[in-house]
């Protein structure tokens, strides 16, 4: 069916104008949107390089295993892929730290969850008042058992929790990384209290080193595994993550020397030194970074990362 409208000359011109100036308004305002989305994503570029800070949590000890005290900024020297680095920030020994807590509940921990559960307390005890943990478990799937707090003890859920399900540890590392990236704290860590036995992440352990590396995290590893149970234990895999990282791995899972061992980390958690800087490449190619970090002081040992991986260009 067809309508037949009449408009008179006047009204005609007057539709016609409304019809102009609706599409030239159209073709202005994409003209001024366009510029403002470029500079927009030239600033995000902008943002990304600005923020390529390195920070590295840093532990020194002397030929005794002795933690070496009030160095300054100037006694340490920085070497990225061979070539001297300058120190931005420096914080001393009683920086506060952020840390993350993942205890396996998984079905092979069986037996163990609740050493496992005494070794996250005997951690959290030794906070100081200015320092906070969060505390994750993790099976088949990842939860978050207690927040970021000074807490000295576990949340009751912890306790009422089995061990069953498969083995989520590589995606819980990436996980605790996010969390502990949108921390303040500059010193960060994540203890992780596992068989290493990784049986359904969907990440690979280097997707989930390099998630902590550039979240500045140290990870501290314990070996859980039951050596009597014919079960292997993977830890290698846990090995590599504090090795890399700059932590320690413990292959103790006694219930005393597990518990020596995590005060022991709270200790050197809070004996470590902070340095940041920019690299001196900021090319964002992906590629890895060998750091080197040296002091002025003879007879001195430090762990620490050993490198990182660039970022990529957007």
């Amino acid at each position: 069916m067809f309508v037949r409208i009449f408009l008179s000359r006047s009204q005609l011109l007057t539709w016609t104008r409304i019809i102009f100036i609706a599409s030239f308004t159209v073709i202005l305002n994409s003209l001024l949107i366009l510029p403002v989305q470029a500079q927009s994503d030239a600033e995000e570029d902008v943002l990304n390089f600005e923020t390529n800070i390195v920070v590295l949590n840093m532990t020194v000890s002397d030929a005794r295993g002795n933690f070496v005290h009030n160095l300054k900024k100037s006694d340490f020297i920085l070497n990225e892929d061979g070539r001297p680095q300058q120190a931005l920030s420096f914080l001393v020994e009683d920086t506060p730290f952020a840390a993350v807590i993942l205890i396996d509940f998984s079905g092979s921990m069986e037996g163990r969850t609740s050493l496992a559960r005494a070794a996250a307390i005997h951690f959290l005890s030794g906070l100081r008042a200015e320092d906070t943990a969060s505390v994750y478990r993790f099976d088949s799937e990842i939860k978050m058992m207690q927040d970021f707090s000074s807490s000295r003890d576990l949340a009751p859920v912890a306790y009422a929790r089995r061990a069953e399900g498969m083995t989520r540890l590589n995606d819980a590392i990436i996980e605790a990384a996010d969390a502990l990236a949108a921390r303040p704290e500059k010193r960060r860590a994540i203890i992780v209290l596992s068989d290493g036995a990784d049986t359904q992440s969907r990440a690979s352990s280097d997707k989930a080193l390099t998630a902590a590396i550039a979240a500045g995290a140290t990870l501290y590893t314990v070996d859980m595994a039951d050596n009597k149970s014919p079960q292997t234990s993977a830890a290698g895999s846990l090995r590599n993550f504090a090795s890399k990282s700059g932590g320690r791995f413990i292959a103790t899972p006694g219930g005393r020397e597990t518990r020596e061992a995590l005060g022991d980390i709270v200790e050197e958690l809070s004996n470590q030194y902070t340095v940041s800087y920019r690299p001196t490449n900021s090319k964002q190619d992906g590629r890895w970074r060998e750091i080197e970090v040296k002091t002025t002081k003879p007879e001195t040992q430090i762990r620490t990362r050993r490198g990182y991986r660039a970022p990529l260009k957007r």
